[in-house]
């Protein structure tokens, strides 16, 4: 179970989860709350969880798990629907399954859904002339769940979706041509999307031109992200010492916007470390792919580097202003049981490729 594991990549994951533990206890240290409600000591209940499906997967191997990629996509498809249902609503946005103590985020699991299933439909026709069908059916199966996850609503996840399908689609061996006509089809219907966003949606978008617009509503966020961010200077104020944190200033600290805190607490060389941590990750994941001949584990193995690598750059940009805010969390490092079990996940499957190519 434990041969041919290629140890870059799990020092890397483990460096950054372990700077991730970090920021969560300091966006969570206050002496007078109990520490089950400590985000840091959820988030080690999770990874704990973590390990224990980490080393499920290197056991079982990836083929077996495509194998069955279909009946995971339909599970989570439904529990896109039955959190829309049921779901617990928070900040307006119902995306949660309550269970006991703990949230379960279906959509986090819809990337690794779309991910096995797209590398097990297209590995089967890699040898076939390329169709219309074959481009319209992963198309469709991306789209389903994107349409449940808007519901809900989650924007950032459901944009995160159709970038993955290009990106797989590249090493399934679709000509460039068609991939930039998808990408200029997508441009070509944002004045249409425009009319299904929420209001809140729409502001946000608004106020990433000009935050100061609403600077006490939609706004304050980013400004507040910023103004973290450009206080830490070069070196930082230090671990546990942010005042933007500490002050409560920062909406979303600990998820969406915890490279803010690391902004402010590490400075711009402590980022810069994590920015090079995330980038040999996803380049030794690239490696991988590079020599492995099977299929199915290079489709998955490109599903797994775009997904991270979009996740970072956009919840990155987000707090810096280059993105507007659309909800993405920073992989290993953003509170989210979820979030967490999907990246763990994904890693373990680059791993078990490594081990069966």
């Amino acid at each position: 179970m434990f041969k041919k594991l290629d140890y870059q990549i799990i020092m890397l994951t483990l460096a950054i989860f372990i700077i991730g533990l970090m920021f969560q206890y300091s966006v969570s240290y206050q002496k007078d709350v109990a520490v089950w409600y400590n985000s840091a000591f959820k988030q080690l209940v999770w990874v704990l969880i973590g390990f224990f499906i980490f080393a499920s997967i290197l056991k079982i191997g990836y083929r077996r798990i495509i194998s069955v990629s279909y009946y995971f996509y339909i599970v989570v498809v439904i529990l896109l629907i039955v959190v829309l249902v049921f779901g617990r609503e928070r900040l307006g946005a119902q995306r949660w399954i309550q269970i006991g103590a703990f949230n379960l985020q279906p959509s986090e699991f819809s990337k690794l859904a779309l991910i096995l299933t797209l590398s097990y439909y297209l590995g089967r026709r890699k040898d076939s002339v390329l169709r219309l069908k074959s481009f319209l059916v992963p198309c469709f199966l991306t789209a389903l769940p994107a349409i449940f996850i808007l519901k809900q609503p989650d924007l950032g996840t459901a944009l995160l979706l159709f970038p993955t399908l290009l990106g797989m689609l590249y090493i399934f061996g679709i000509k460039i041509k068609y991939i930039i006509s998808f990408i200029l089809a997508g441009v070509l219907s944002l004045p249409v999307m425009w009319n299904f966003l929420r209001p809140y949606q729409q502001q946000r978008l608004l106020v990433f031109i000009n935050p100061n617009m609403d600077p006490l509503g939609a706004g304050y966020t980013i400004i507040q992200s910023k103004i973290a961010v450009g206080s830490g200077r070069l070196f930082g104020k230090g671990w546990l010492s942010g005042t933007q944190n500490y002050l409560n200033f920062l909406p979303e600290r600990h998820t969406d916007f915890i490279f803010s805190v690391v902004g402010e607490e590490w400075g711009f060389f402590g980022s810069v470390v994590i920015l090079i941590l995330y980038y040999l990750l996803v380049r030794r994941m690239l490696h991988i792919l590079d020599i492995t001949e099977n299929v199915y584990g290079r489709l998955l193995i490109a599903g797994v580097a775009t997904i991270i690598s979009l996740q970072v750059i956009i919840n990155i940009g987000m707090t810096i202003g280059l993105f507007p805010v659309v909800g993405i969390t920073l992989p290993l490092i953003s509170y989210g049981g979820s979030s967490l079990l999907t990246t763990f996940i994904g890693v373990a499957l680059v791993l078990s490729v490594n081990q069966l190519r």
